[in-house]
């Protein structure tokens, strides 16, 4: 047994909001109290562990991530927060020095909404700089890409290829290709990029730096080659070698359905550190490129109200075949016109198949008025990232004008009885929930920006954020019996940090490091070293 003592521990439990000391028996925690409620709570030897007034938390579920593809992304040509295309350009140049004759170039990260040149860039960009390399590079979102001519060739893409549905290839006035591939169009060239190498190293190297930043859990939203399906294998051997250092929900994407439901496979089924979750599918592209799917146009273009990636009648045929089959779902959904197409769906899914389902919208960067109550009556749950809110406002007030007060509504949907789920969609923004936190309660960046926050009226407290990123998740989940929260029975799950977040003021969130975080009872990561301690025999016998 450990008992954690003389802390100040944030519980989110409704019954015992506050406590000083927690008891940990095996992967549970025993007792909550005072310090001698705790000790006295145990029986047998007993390792204390003075926590000299540091605070702890439940341990925090990122409910949105592409884990895997961020340990991945670590290993490409970095061009997020590069100020200039001619900046990218030249990390290509150093890249493809390093890199054998013929084989394929892969980058991440560029937003040509902030570069200095103020135009989206063009293969003839790269096509200097790499005259022996397919160059494949996505933007900061996910949802474009940014090719040389020689990928666009070996890809057989030039200007008699159709779109795909659900995509757009980019064209200039003559009705060549850009090299821009915008949504489903980006698959066209992706799969000719062969697969990369050690995967077991790329994820543990995330997972590394989620421990450190206080993650227990995760809800991995990938679709596209490493999904849930392709994970699954992974982290169960990872959890057998005494190397899994996180709990791990895994999405399902929408193309695989089938396959998942001729293996049985339901969502809820698996172990405590790695289960299925729902399908995931697609409705609608993001703000960025401006393909997220609008109710109204965007601003100064009157012919773009986004792309529709899944349309009415394929996000019900794939709502109601899921829940017949055992499985939810999560559907990303960006635009108001997107959401309310989910909710749609949802809703008429519930008239075949009734249940508790806890659909999922995943985004929900931008919500109709009409649309906030409907949350709460079909249990639906709005799976946000907060870190988007600050990382997105200037390009909401410029493409979707006066109706980005109403944008990233965590206040409003709150407000309407919605259950709120957070995470960082990392690697699309930064991983760290801290930061997530932080972002929820000021609606600023790190630097203060703006003043008095971005559309502040959509705040929230720092308990309603903390909230969302703990027992949220692990309701999205359906484990909030398990995890969520710091009671007995439950999981010890838990962070503890330098600092008491509450008693700071709320611009200064983010100086709440990460001292240690504890999985199931086992101490996964401490400050000052980033070892994963293998199963302890004490706690797996006590």
């Amino acid at each position: 047994m450990l008992a954690l003592l003389n802390a100040v521990i944030h519980t989110l439990d409704p019954a015992r909001p506050r406590a000083s000391a927690l008891l940990v028996r095996g992967d549970r925690i025993a007792a909550v109290g005072d310090d001698r409620q705790v000790l006295s709570a145990a029986s047998g030897p007993v390792e204390r562990l003075d926590l000299k007034r540091r605070a702890v938390v439940p341990g925090l579920i990122d409910a949105h991530i592409h884990l895997l593809s961020y340990g991945l992304s670590l290993r490409v040509v970095d061009l997020d927060n590069l100020p200039s295309l001619h900046r990218c350009v030249e990390k290509v140049r150093e890249r493809v020095k390093q890199t054998a004759q013929g084989a394929w170039v892969t980058g991440r990260g560029w937003n040509y909404t902030v570069w200095e040149e103020g135009r989206p860039p063009h293969r003839s960009d790269l096509d200097p700089v790499s005259p022996g390399h397919p160059v494949l590079l996505t933007s900061k979102n996910g949802h474009q890409a940014w090719c040389n001519t020689s990928a666009l060739r070996l890809a057989g893409v030039d200007r008699n290829t159709p779109d795909p549905r659900g995509g757009r290839i980019e064209r200039d006035a003559r009705g060549e290709p850009t090299g821009v591939l915008s949504e489903e169009a980006i698959g066209l060239v992706s799969i000719h990029v062969p697969p990369p190498g050690d995967l077991r190293s790329a994820f543990l190297d995330a997972q590394r730096i989620a421990s450190a930043q206080g993650l227990t859990g995760f809800h991995d939203c990938d679709a596209h080659g490493y999904d849930g399906i392709a994970m699954r294998g992974l982290l169960e051997d990872l959890h057998h070698s005494g190397d899994l250092a996180l709990r791990a929900y895994l999405m399902v994407p929408d193309h695989r359905i089938d396959e998942a439901i001729a293996s049985g496979w339901r969502t809820g089924d698996g172990s405590d550190h790695v289960r299925v979750g729902p399908v995931k599918a697609f409705a609608d592209g993001a703000l960025g490129p401006r393909t997220a799917d609008l109710l109204d146009p965007y601003e100064g273009e009157p012919d773009n109200r986004g792309i529709v990636v899944a349309d009415d009648e394929q996000l019900l045929d794939l709502t109601t075949k899921a829940h017949r089959n055992g499985l939810r779902v999560a559907v990303h959904a960006i635009g108001d016109r997107a959401v309310r197409r989910c909710l749609d769906a949802f809703e008429k899914s519930q008239q075949h198949v009734p249940g508790d389902f806890r659909p999922r919208v995943e985004h929900v960067q931008i919500v109709h008025p009409d649309d906030l109550p409907r949350f709460k009556r079909l249990g639906a749950v709005a799976s946000m990232q907060p870190i988007h809110a600050t990382s997105d406002m200037h390009m909401a007030d410029r493409f979707w004008g006066s109706r980005s007060r109403r944008s990233y509504a965590w206040r409003s949907l709150l407000d309407a009885g919605a259950a709120l789920a957070f995470g960082s969609d990392c690697p699309v923004e930064p991983l760290g929930p801290l930061a997530g936190l932080h972002a929820a309660v000021t609606r600023q960046r790190p630097d203060g920006v703006p003043r008095g926050g971005w559309t502040p009226e959509q705040r929230i407290t720092l308990t309603e954020a903390l909230r969302a990123y703990t027992y949220g998740s692990a309701y999205a989940a359906g484990q909030e019996a398990d995890l969520g929260t710091l009671a007995p029975g439950k999981f010890a799950d838990l962070v503890v940090l330098s600092q008491d977040p509450f008693a700071l003021p709320p611009e200064e969130i983010p100086r709440a490091e990460v001292a240690m975080t504890m999985v199931g009872g086992r101490i996964v990561y401490e400050s000052g070293t980033q070892e994963i301690r293998k199963p302890d025999p004490f706690f797996l016998s006590s």
